[in-house]
């Protein structure tokens, strides 16, 4: 019964495991029960069925790599260790951080800043080392996040569905395979771009093959399968508990936070509330404190003339607000 609750919390959304008021024909069936039949056996069939009625038609087709790339990091104990391993994991984790950040999230779901063609293809590609499907997909979801935060249509509110489900099992649904075209058109005018995302596994699938054959067995164990984990994790707990802790500088009408930890580890993101209030800008840090990693390369950029255009926020400091 365990393995039947561990996996409705994350295959199936909260309110699917939450008790409904019986119907009639509900409630013949429970009192023809044996009354010797414990509370607890009941409920686990119940959820056993639901789990073996989302499993029979489930589309194996992601989650079968993640799986096995969370399985994979056991051989960090297999291979010798050496701290550049250790240094190369943190390097491609931070790497392909930025890539999620500056190219998912505030590129293409946001339009925050611009890039000629060639450089938009390269941060597309990027991004999609980092195993999170296609970059259409990516920004689709993200806007329908947007347009509904925290309400009924939410995609992922852990408020609505739960951590988990937040988390991650909204990742490893086959609910969401599929995206609005139409609420991507903007990007999926372009050829190349729409080849990413339907071959959204060449990207993580090259950057592999490279660290194994330039560095052995050590570097593809943790440059890519323990950093790619990471990573996954990393990003989700923005779905995640971005929308649970932390402090709300903005009344806006959703949960969303700002956390200077996950900020940290997510280059900038973790200043979640300050980005649901300001959508369109690039810069989510404020304050001189709130470190934003992401929005410090992509000025590194604009001064290099690679990426243009970018929204910040202006900040009122004799009145102390945001303007």
């Amino acid at each position: 019964m365990w393995i039947a609750k561990a996996a409705a919390k994350i295959l199936l959304p909260a309110q699917d495991n939450q008790k409904r008021r019986p119907t009639k024909t509900g409630r013949q069936a429970i009192q023809r029960q044996p009354e010797n039949v414990p509370h607890w056996e009941k409920q686990g069939k119940s959820l056993e069925t639901a789990v073996t009625k989302r499993l029979k038609n489930y589309s194996f087709g992601t989650v079968v790599p993640f799986i096995l790339l969370h399985a994979g990091c056991i051989a960090v104990v297999l291979v010798p260790f050496r701290w550049s391993w250790v240094g190369l994991m943190l390097a491609m984790y931070a790497i392909r951080m930025f890539g999620i950040t500056a190219g998912y999230h505030r590129y293409f779901s946001h339009r925050t800043y611009k890039l000629v063609r060639g450089w938009q293809f390269l941060v597309a590609f990027l991004a999609e080392t980092s195993g999170q499907k296609g970059v259409l997909w990516w920004a689709a979801h993200h806007r329908v996040h947007h347009q509904h935060a925290d309400r009924e249509r939410d995609i992922h509110s852990p408020g609505l569905r739960g951590f988990w489900w937040a988390h991650v099992g909204w990742v490893l649904s086959n609910d969401y395979d599929a995206y609005d075209a139409a609420l991507i058109k903007d990007f999926s005018k372009f050829p190349e771009l729409r080849w990413l995302d339907k071959h959204y596994l060449v990207p993580p699938a090259v950057l592999g093959g490279v660290l194994l054959l330039a560095g052995g067995w050590g570097a593809f164990v943790w440059g890519f399968v323990a950093s790619t984990v990471l990573l996954f994790h990393g990003t989700f707990t923005i779905n995640s508990l971005a929308h649970l802790r932390g402090t709300r500088r903005f009344n806006t009408p959703d949960d969303s936070r700002n956390n200077f930890v996950l900020a940290i580890i997510t280059l900038g993101e973790g200043w979640h509330n300050n980005h649901h209030k300001f959508m369109y800008a690039c810069q989510h840090g404020i304050r001189w404190w709130e470190v934003d990693v992401t929005y410090y390369l992509l000025k590194l950029l604009s001064w290099l003339g690679i990426a243009r255009d970018l929204r910040g926020i202006r900040v009122s400091v004799a009145e102390g607000n945001v303007v």
